[in-house]
């Protein structure tokens, strides 16, 4: 009998974001392939004898290429097991999951998609920046700064038809995304912010403007993974932060 393969969206850092439909099949899983932003904490709702399998992709490198990947998945399904595929975020934000899940279509392997809370959103909302706000901004845009062969991305495309913008993978090229957010014509002096490692104890913000952002991340030593936020909305993540630890203090007590 063939397996199942369940292309779950783990959220943006916290384990706790995980959807519970995430988490139901995490702990019916024979297999799990996770990614490296997947919190290491959601491999523990898995049986204690599932198959672990690390594909995570930093940058310059992955642990397996997309094709192993895609083969590993549907070898297992075939095999009858119920495979998980972990990722970080939502697997069809910039996760390959449209990949993974024509792989499976092709196969004749049964797939399903359970959807996770995206960096897209999240990593802006936990640093007190909402993406579309009364008065400020009435649309958004997501786009990546890298391609997966690590090209540049034409953001001119982009640049001025939103209110807010939303670039993920943004730290290796910070400098260069920003100026040539410029050049296609944002104001130098917008607000603007990048947030690293959304959603963990670890989550640092630091806001400024398109102009001076670069020197401000790289005096914070900002790194990836990272999301950059351009718009005026930008400018609500001094009021409005709120730290992983308040979070945690802020958790609704049992039985509420």
């Amino acid at each position: 009998m063939t397996g199942t393969v369940y292309l779950v969206g783990a959220g943006p850092g916290d384990p706790g974001l995980i959807t519970v439909r995430g988490a139901e099949v995490l702990r019916a899983a024979d297999v799990v392939v996770f990614d490296r932003l997947a919190s290491p904490a959601l491999l523990d709702l898995a049986p204690a004898d599932a198959e672990r399998v690390y594909a995570g992709k930093e940058p310059g490198r992955s642990a397996l290429p997309q094709e192993e990947i895609n083969r590993l998945l549907v070898e297992r399904a075939l095999a009858g097991f119920a495979v998980v595929r972990l990722k970080g975020g939502d697997p069809f934000v910039f996760g390959r999951g449209g990949e993974e899940a024509l792989a499976c279509a092709r196969a004749g392997v049964p797939f399903e998609v359970v959807p996770g809370v995206t960096s897209a959103v999240a990593a802006p909302a936990l640093a007190g920046i909402p993406v579309t706000h009364r008065g400020l901004a009435q649309s958004f845009a997501v786009v990546t700064a890298n391609t997966a062969h690590g090209d540049g991305v034409d953001l001119a495309r982009v640049a001025t038809a939103v209110d807010t913008l939303v670039v993920l993978m943004a730290a290796g090229r910070l400098e260069e995304t920003c100026r040539e957010l410029v050049d296609a014509g944002r104001a130098a002096g917008e607000p603007a912010a990048i947030v690293q490692w959304a959603a963990t104890d670890e989550q640092r913000t630091v806001a400024g403007t398109l102009s001076d952002l670069p020197i401000l991340a790289a005096a914070a030593s900002i790194g990836p993974p990272a999301t950059l936020v351009v718009g005026a909305v930008a400018a609500l993540a001094h009021e409005l932060a709120v730290l992983p630890a308040a979070r945690a203090a802020a958790e609704v007590p049992p039985g509420r």
